[in-house]
């Protein structure tokens, strides 16, 4: 029942992430913003999900698998090459510094508030 969950989760979190990806990342050229927001939108909401502290089959549609293939970390370090290649330094960091710290703190105001419902 479990790999059903994180395999209906899984195929919902990836058409997901492409579709908002794909939109945003080419609305904006100066840093990968579809994957940035995924990433840290994604952070929050599995925060959120651990903070309310859900039974193993929401954990396991929502958390592995929907949030599992929205978040991508391949696609973000595929991305800093990229800027890193394009001789984007200056965005490159940007990306990375934003992405890793507010990623986590997102991370934690989801905990924060799931544990508070």
């Amino acid at each position: 029942m479990e790999v059903l969950l994180i395999a209906i989760g899984g195929f919902f979190g990836a058409i997901s992430r492409y579709y908002i990806s794909e939109k945003w990342n080419r609305k904006f050229g100066f840093l990968p913003y579809g994957t940035l927001f995924v990433n840290l939108f994604g952070s929050f909401l599995l925060g959120l999900i651990i903070g309310f502290d859900t039974n193993q089959y929401i954990y396991s549609l929502l958390g592995i698998g929907f949030l599992g293939a929205f978040t991508t970390f391949s696609t973000f370090i595929v991305e800093l090459i990229g800027l890193q290649e394009a001789n984007k330094t200056k965005g490159m960091i940007v990306y990375l510094i934003i992405t890793i710290i507010f990623g986590f703190m997102f991370a934690l105001v989801g905990v924060s508030i799931g544990s508070r419902v």
